[in-house]
């Protein structure tokens, strides 16, 4: 009598979690991300003072009992600040990469789909712009826009679509000659839907990882903006005004500067340990096990 063994075969998303699960680094990195959405979420009730609440009495005291992070200039709770600021870092990361990346998903995907002369003029302009420093594209935009909060977002997504067009480029020139999408261009199908149903859906994965770090590129980006004086305008606290209120008083309050730059500092190595981890679950070779 023939014994037949049955093979089971885990499914591709069971195999991803499991790889991650392993990823010590990744788990660290999701840990951090997800204390930042919570805490960006619930600011309001985890703040235990107002964030512009001011107090002459208590300017720039040291952290104590009922201060924690100590106070600033104006005698507002630091952690306070500090607290609501995530929010502005979450919002600004995450809505500035979104628009780099749509804008960098169109270019890059008519670019490589249709090449010759449109291909040449969209690289060209997307190599121009990946040429320039990203500091100096988002002042540029703020200068024209206006400071503020929305023209920051803009201004940032902006100032990194080149990167993720070049990446969808890439990924659409490797495939477009592929076997399976010769079989559906020869059933009729449309540019639109080899482009956006067949094309785009293989090509996406890492333009994920890529679009997970730039979430900490844009969140410094933003603290730089807000350093220069040009992010988030008063009282709405963002860590990178703070820390630049905080640079008058480096020898004499440091906990001004030092705190908001801990939360910055810790928020960007969440997203980039997560993006790390992405990369290695998310490699050709570990693929093909899958």
């Amino acid at each position: 009598m023939v014994e037949i063994i049955k093979i089971e075969h885990k499914p591709p998303w069971l195999v991803i979690l499991n790889r991650f699960s392993g990823n010590k680094m990744g788990i660290v990195g999701t840990v951090l991300i997800l204390c930042l959405i919570f805490v960006a979420i619930f600011a309001p009730l985890l703040e235990p003072y107002s964030y512009k609440e001011q107090n002459v009495e208590m300017i720039s005291e040291p952290p104590s009992f009922s201060h924690l992070l100590g106070t600033d200039d104006f005698g507002r709770d630091l952690l306070s600040r500090t607290i609501r600021g995530a929010r502005i870092s979450f919002v600004v990361g995450v809505l500035s990469v979104a628009i780099s990346v749509l804008i960098g998903i169109v270019i890059g995907c008519i670019a490589g789909f249709y090449g010759g002369v449109v291909d040449l003029v969209l690289t060209t302009i997307a190599d121009l712009t990946w040429s320039m420093p990203a500091i100096l594209i988002a002042l540029l935009f703020v200068a024209i826009i206006g400071a503020g909060l929305e023209s920051v977002i803009v201004a940032i997504g902006l100032s990194y679509w080149a990167q993720y067009a070049r990446l969808v480029r890439g990924q659409i020139l490797s495939l477009k000659s592929a076997v399976f999408i010769e079989a559906t261009k020869s059933m009729g199908a449309s540019d639109y839907v080899i482009l956006f149903k067949h094309l785009l859906p293989n090509s996406i994965s890492p333009v994920i990882v890529a679009a997970t770090i730039g979430i900490g590129n844009a969140i410094v980006l933003e603290a730089t903006l807000g350093f220069l004086g040009m992010g988030a305008q008063p009282p709405t606290p963002s860590w990178g005004a703070m820390m630049s209120n905080g640079t008058a008083y480096l020898f004499i309050a440091p906990w001004m500067i030092i705190f908001p730059g801990l939360a910055m500092m810790i928020t960007v190595l969440g997203f980039n340990l997560f993006g790390d981890a992405l990369i290695d679950i998310m490699d050709v070779k570990n693929r093909e096990s899958i």
